[in-house]
């Protein structure tokens, strides 16, 4: 049995191009819906944030021509297009998925319902929550945290290209030493770049537990659910 019953996975929109850099790789978006129907098919209701990284990022791509407001909100549309995409690929393996989004695309998706959203999960649907917070200056690692409280989810899991969270950058840095366990103020106070300020915050007040782990290594989502040991855990302490 899952250890948890209710999940919110966080991917970067990174994991569905790998090497590429840009784009969306069918065969990277086909290893991660494999692997989450893994996870589901254990019985654990999932939800997820998708980022839009991989097509477009607001925080760095504004400038004097396109501001911070406008490059957010295309920011946002990225991130539907990678639900669509990831919609696409679980339903094809035969998993029932919904995309919910922050922002109104009628002819797309579903608006983001948060009681609609919690009876498709209890329908044992997955449901990806596209369009961040639905507001500029918020990133999307601060809406699957929201995302996971409005949910009542058991657990935010952070699907990352590391495998947890080091004191300094491991890929630039041989020294860093990996953590297994730690608190958010610890996070915070030692900017370990998690996640922003803003989103360990929320989960911190919430009691939302955080688990970072390895996007990469084939099962990790499936025993992140089970609770065995992988990655890194971020607790209230």
């Amino acid at each position: 049995m899952s250890r948890y019953s209710r999940v919110l996975l966080k991917l970067s929109g990174e994991s569905l191009c790998e090497k590429a850099g840009h784009g969306i790789d069918p065969k990277a978006l086909g290893r991660i819906a494999n692997e989450i129907k893994l996870a589901h098919d254990k019985g654990v209701q999932i939800g997820i944030v998708v980022g839009g990284g991989n097509i477009w990022r607001g925080a760095s791509n504004h400038d004097a021509v396109i501001g911070r407001v406008t490059a957010d909100y295309m920011g946002m549309l990225a991130t539907v297009i990678n639900a669509m995409a990831l919609q696409e690929a679980l339903e094809h393996l035969g998993v029932p998925t919904r995309v919910q989004t922050a922002i109104e695309v009628a002819k797309l998706a579903e608006p983001y319902i948060r009681r609609r959203a919690i009876r498709h999960l209890e329908k044992g649907r997955i449901v990806i929550f596209a369009g961040g917070t639905g507001n500029p200056y918020f990133t999307t690692d601060t809406a699957s945290s929201l995302r996971a409280v409005e949910i009542e989810a058991e657990a935010l899991l952070k699907a990352t290209t590391v495998d947890g969270v080091y004191t300094d950058d491991p890929k630039t840095n041989k020294n860093a030493k990996k953590l297994s366990q730690l608190t958010f103020m610890e996070a915070i106070r030692q900017r370990l770049r998690v996640m922003d300020a803003t989103a360990l915050t929320l989960c911190m007040e919430n009691r939302m537990p955080v688990l970072v782990f390895d996007l990469s290594a084939d099962g990790n989502i499936s025993r992140a659910v089970n609770g065995q040991k992988v990655g890194t855990l971020i607790t209230e302490g």
